[in-house]
């Protein structure tokens, strides 16, 4: 971890959101533009009035740390509700000391401010080590090092190799002699592979202080914005403009790699730096059952108002002057007292018996829950080596505690396809050349159709002397080795592999070798396009800013291999609107190509006339690669005359200079050469399925788990991916809903944009109508047969419209499974909320790109995919894993165990708090409702605190029904957290009668036996001597009661119980053998000097728990839970969950296990979505402690302030 991760960990507080958030939009410009003078402080100060660029995440300082501390903690209703209580128990209507609701209530609010605090001086130590890093900035004709917090908006500043840049700079000059730096955005979105930018040519003088001084350019460019990837200016020096482009722009946060240092003149400082406007906060998300904990409160708040008023209602009836021995007559009788004003005395009354019964809803609940689910997280999730990943050295990893039991109640799965379906490694698998098809393999998806059908396919012998290359899983004899010269086409053969060598962004390392070389690039297909023209002899191995040189094999001659460099002369990027890029060149001799590749949609609408059998044929080729699962990419390629190109080039550089509408703009220039293209082929490759994957769909399937895939492939692909992964089978009623139809193209062809949007509306509609119509049949119960729904993009736009978003909806929920092809990023996130909230069902959404952010942002829960395309789904997911299969022990292991955990929890609370209470209530009936108080203040104050806090926390980390093998054995066990079967209304009634019945067991059988029983000197008990016998009933019952809702029980389960009750006994030894005038003096002596006590502390408890007793037997025999029968047929089976773990944890060899110990060390986890900071790079100091090597990383010692020493821990699951 780096310095940059403590930022956006120090940047995770916020308000909860309502609404779902679909990503941070892209600010709008303000007006105008901002003026920067380089080299020139003082015009700056004037003109831009920047905010310097030291930075401050804290969220409080000494003056509001009070203040808005409490207010944060009185957000919440409970923290309301006692200060409430508490207020109330100081006035003189309490019957209890104020200490008694004070005292619980100061320390929780003591302990939440502790950690706030905490929390806020490690973000301020933060930010403090950031802003005092140091740099060297130019002064006086020298560089002179000064603290990042010191710099200014046109300061001009040199950032060595390896080194953070500490503002948005405008790249002016470094080492290399061709203008160019190598750049790591990793802090920024998780990608390693090293990113190129380029100077300006008329500025790349600017590098030693003598020259840097001189430059006085004026930077002409756009407000400060949050958008990343895009940036607006022009550079005016010596009276010429110079366009800028993100190309020139290095963003704070990223790093400088193979360069030796670079100048940069500071463009956006501190807070305006784009990345500090990218630190957003992620939605806050609450389970699903603490918001129905929420209604239990506010329920058990009615019982205690009811509970109340009966009492003020009862004083008022009970009051009378009659009573004359009560002294309830006289001038100076108090208000609460006089029987003559009984309103005014029920009122009183009811505040006084809602203080006195307030104990009723627990105040340390939210406390002990947060700390099972915060354990449960740390040292059960992340710690499980079932979900370790070996080979990239990834642990789990939950990012919040908070969703813990939400992941046992999840109904609905939103997966991404590639990386998190699939294993985002693309290999070059066959090609298309003029017509001809090229390559022998079989994938693994043509294997699984051909099962399906009952066929045999013969694996595909592969020659002796074949070696497989990362990235290159291709062979075919008529191209290899210069055999394409004999091909029927040669020159199309040529054309094909000089586009897949020259038209991209790759950047090569390491030596120029075909063996050592190794490829940079954006996305691992480009790599893989790159790899396979190497191995057709068209080996990329140096890029300049102006030339790419290739070694070509073979092409004038049989062994002839000649290094030629082309010139590149502009570069059309990809963006997602144009899927596609393009490059114009210039031949050694001259020649002008323009080098296009992109989805076939965009290329074919942009070829030239004639040559129909080619793209016919080659169209016919794609969708027979997609039906393999393959991902294609359309070639072409278009000769252009030097005029041509002039007068296109002179549009492209004014677009490119345009400080409005650039991005627009450039499009529209683009379009213009991009046409009369000439189809030269398309490449097939295969990405393919992650280990485990179909067993564990299957497996989420048995468990009652709906599937959807949400993918931006074609539809051929994910249907045949669906196959693969077991998500669709040939016993599936399907319904196929594409806007690829003749009669929908008809209309596309005619141009009219109202018309097609009018016809597709009702195109979707009928299709949605008819599939809904048929869906209903196959519901029949003589039919049974399940449903798939395929549905493509453009119909999603349409039938996602609020007057057909009813019946998607009612016709999804019907399907087992729904495939959803050529989406966008926010249709993931549009389909994510339809389900969430139209159908009121769990979600969980889990991806592995930048493009599933807001899937993964609009679901309950969402899972990130530590993958390879960046960590930006990591660190904006709830919890990261490192394979899809791991979800099976993520959800069915981990997630019901915490469901289950968490239920009994809560339900233990609102059972033991409502039996206190209502002894208490019992006895107000015989106190005339005078709200007189049965226990004393201590008892009340130290019953959730001390005497039963300890075993609640037991069941909620060791409790589990059935082992975690047979939870994977058995996944119909996870439908009873579907079904919410352990926190309804029926099991919060049953819970309550128990605590009625043992209440009344409780205060009638010390009661009534105490009437007729004396203690050793022949006196009759008084009231402590009974509400102490009557406390120290409940405390043991109560506590014993535990033992009953067990479902394994531990020597924790005995220490924590045995502890509490010993607690209580030490404790009121104590309490009882000091002075006080409370009466409860000595009492405990007297009471454990009586047989009475022996009896009742022997019989009541027995009584209390005999109903339980029964009623959990009955329940077993005649009516058993699901995981009651497993209990029953597969309880003498042995737990093989902690044999596996010793298994696995056997089988690493010595190096995987040091890897599975440096990844258990302690690293801290950012709140962010979207542009994460995330690397282990902390790891050296942490692994030095924890006895383990790890290598040291530059930037740990900035760190060890802020850090606390942790202990060695052991993984394990519990």
């Amino acid at each position: 971890m780096n310095k940059w991760e403590r930022l956006s960990q120090s940047r995770s507080d916020g308000a909860p959101a309502r609404t779902v958030t679909l990503g941070r939009p892209i600010q709008p410009q303000a007006p105008g533009h901002r003026t920067i003078y380089c080299n020139d402080r003082e015009r700056n100060q004037i003109v831009v009035q920047s905010k310097g660029n030291s930075i401050s995440t804290t969220k409080y300082n000494i003056l509001t740390f009070l203040p808005k501390g409490l207010f944060e903690q009185f957000r919440r209703v409970a923290n309301l509700y006692f200060l409430t209580i508490s207020i109330i128990s100081s006035t003189p209507i309490s019957p209890v000391s104020p200490y008694t609701n004070v005292l619980p209530l100061s320390m929780v609010l003591f302990v939440s401010l502790v950690k706030e605090a905490w929390e806020d001086w490690k973000r301020f130590q933060n930010d403090k080590a950031i802003n005092n890093s140091s740099v060297d900035m130019l002064q006086d004709q020298r560089w002179v090092t000064v603290p990042w917090k010191n710099l200014q908006v046109g300061d001009v500043v040199k950032v060595k190799q390896d080194g953070f840049f500490p503002a948005d700079l405008l790249f002016l000059a470094g080492t290399n002699a061709d203008g160019v730096c190598y750049v790591e955005t990793a802090n920024l979105d998780g990608e390693t592979n090293l990113k190129i930018r380029k100077a300006l040519e008329k500025t790349w003088d600017y590098v030693t202080p003598d020259k840097a001084s001189e430059f006085k350019g004026e930077v002409q460019c756009e407000q400060p914005n949050n958008s990343l990837y895009t940036f607006t200016g022009n550079l005016i020096i010596d009276d010429q403009t110079l366009p800028l482009s993100p190309n020139q722009l290095l963003l704070r946060g990223c790093s400088l790699r193979n360069t030796e240092f670079i100048i940069g003149a500071v463009i956006f400082s501190g807070p305006e730096t784009k990345v500090m406007m990218n630190s957003m906060n992620v939605p806050s998300k609450r389970s699903t059952l603490e918001r129905k904990l929420d209604k239990l409160i506010l329920t058990l708040f009615g019982v205690l108002f009811l509970m109340s008023l009966i009492g003020a209602f009862g004083s008022g009836i009970f009051l009378n002057s009659k009573y004359y021995f009560l002294g309830l007559h006289g001038p100076g009788l108090a208000a609460e007292n006089n029987p003559n004003n009984r309103f005014v005395v029920g009122i009183l009354n009811m505040f006084t018996l809602i203080t006195l019964y307030s104990p009723i809803i627990p105040i340390s609940l939210y406390v002990s829950v947060e700390m099972v689910k915060f354990i449960q997280s740390t040292q059960y999730i992340n710690n499980d080596l079932h979900m370790f990943h070996v080979e990239t050295n990834t642990p789990a990893l939950a990012r919040t505690s908070n969703l813990n039991e939400e992941l046992g109640q999840v109904e609905y799965i939103f997966s991404d396809k590639t990386g998190t379906l699939t294993r985002n490694l693309m290999e070059f698998f066959k090609c298309s050349i003029g017509g001809e098809v090229y390559g022998t393999g079989v994938t693994e998806i043509e294997v699984g159709g051909a099962q399906r059908n009952g066929l045999k396919v013969d694996e595909v012998r592969k020659p002796a002397n074949f070696t497989r290359e990362k990235g290159f899983n291709f062979d075919d004899s008529r191209i290899m080795r210069g055999a394409w010269r004999n091909e029927p086409n040669p020159d199309m053969c040529k054309e094909f592999f000089r586009c897949l060598a020259i038209c991209h962004t790759v950047l090569p390392e390491g030596e120029e070798t075909p063996e050592k070389i190794r490829y940079q690039a954006a996305s691992p297909d480009e790599a893989a396009l790159v790899t396979a023209a190497k191995n057709f002899g068209f080996f990329f191995y140096r890029r300049t800013p102006t030339l790419i040189y290739v070694r070509e094999s073979h092409v004038e001659k049989m062994g002839k291999v000649e290094d030629v460099p082309y010139e590149i002369l502009n570069v059309l990027e990809f963006n997602s609107t144009r899927k596609r890029q393009s490059v114009v060149c210039r031949y050694p001799d001259g020649r002008l190509v323009l080098y296009c590749k992109g989805a076939d949609t965009v290329i074919y609408e942009r070829l030239a006339s004639g040559n129909n059998d080619i793209r016919k044929t080659t169209r016919e080729q794609l969708e027979q690669f997609g039906a393999a699962g393959l991902r294609t990419l359309c070639l072409a390629y278009r000769d252009i005359s030097s005029d041509t190109y002039e007068n296109w080039n002179e549009k492209f550089i004014q677009a490119k200079s345009s400080l409005r509408d650039r991005e627009r703009k450039l499009d529209e220039v683009a379009e213009l050469i991009e046409k009369d293209l000439v189809l030269i082929g398309c490449t097939a490759i295969e990405d393919k399925l992650q280990e485990g994957v179909p067993s564990c769909i299957e497996t989420l399937s048995r468990a009652g788990i709906k599937i959807w895939v949400l993918t931006g492939d074609k539809m051929e692909t994910a249907i045949n991916i669906a196959y693969a992964c077991r998500l669709i089978n040939n016993d599936m009623k399907q319904f196929i809903i594409s806007s690829e139809t003749d009669d929908i193209r008809e209309v596309e062809t005619r141009g009219d944009q109202v018309e097609i949007a009018r016809y597709m509306r009702d195109a979707v509609k009928n299709q949605l109508k008819k599939c809904h119509d048929e869906a209903q049949h196959c519901f029949h119960p003589l039919s049974g047969q399940k449903v798939a729904l395929v549905i493509d993009g453009k119909c999603l736009m349409y039938a996602l419209d609020p007057s057909l978003r009813v019946m998607l909806l009612n016709l999804s929920l019907k399907c087992s499974s729904v495939v959803c092809c050529r989406v966008s990023p926010l249709q993931k996130a549009q389909v994510t909320s339809l389900v969430k909230k139209g159908a009121r069902k769990i979600t969980l959404s889990i991806g592995d790109g930048a493009n599933d952010v807001s899937m993964i942002q609009a679901a309950h829960v969402g899972v990130g995919i530590s993958g390879l395309e960046g960590m930006q789904a990591v660190m904006a997911s709830d919890f990261a894993i490192a394979q899809f299969r791991f979800l099976t022990d993520l959800l069915l292991v981990h997630g019901r165990w915490s469901y289950l955990r968490i239920c009994k929890v809560v339900m233990y609370f609102f059972y033991k708090n409502l039996t206190f209470t209502l002894t208490q209530f019992w006895y107000t009936f015989h106190t005339g409702f005078s709200g007189q108080r049965f226990y004393d203040d201590w008892f009340q104050s130290l019953y959730n605190v001390i005497f039963t806090a300890l075993p609640v926390i037991a069941v909620g980390l060791f409790e589990k029904d059935v082992s975690a093998s047979l939870s994977k054995r058995f996944p119909e066990l996870y439908m009873e957290g579907i079904r919410n079967t352990y926190f309804n209304r029926r099991v919060v009634v049953t819970w309550a009668l128990f605590s009625l019945y043992q209440s009344l067991v409780v205060y009638n059988f010390v009661a009534t036996s105490s009437s007729n029983s004396v203690d050793s000197s022949g006196k009759m008990f008084g009231l402590w001597d009974v509400s102490t016998m009557a406390f120290n009933c409940i405390v043991v019952t109560v506590n014993l009661r535990i033992l009953l809702m067990c479902d394994t029980i531990t020597r924790w389960h005995h220490i924590s119980i045995g502890g509490s009750i010993l607690a209580w006994l030490i404790f009121i030894l104590l309490y009882s053998g000091v002075y006080t005038p409370k009466g409860i003096y000595s009492v405990f002596y007297v009471l454990i000097s009586t047989v009475y006590f022996y009896v009742m502390l022997l019989l009541v408890p027995i009584v209390a728990l005999l109903g339980d007793f029964l009623y959990q037997g009955i329940q077993r025999w005649f009516f058993p839970y699901n995981y009651q029968i497993i209990q029953e047929t597969h309880g003498h089976e042995p737990d093989q969950s902690s044999a596996g773990l010793l298994q696995i944890r056997n089988q690493l060899t010595p190096d995987e296990a040091r890897s599975f110990q440096v990844a258990q060390l302690p690293r801290e986890t950012s709140k962010h979505t979207g542009f994460a900071f995330d690397s282990p790079g902390f790891e050296s100091f942490f692994g030095e402690k924890a006895g383990v090597f790890a290598p040291q990383k530059a930037w740990d010692v900035a760190r060890r302030a802020s850090m606390l020493r942790p202990k060695p821990k052991t993984p394990r699951r519990d």
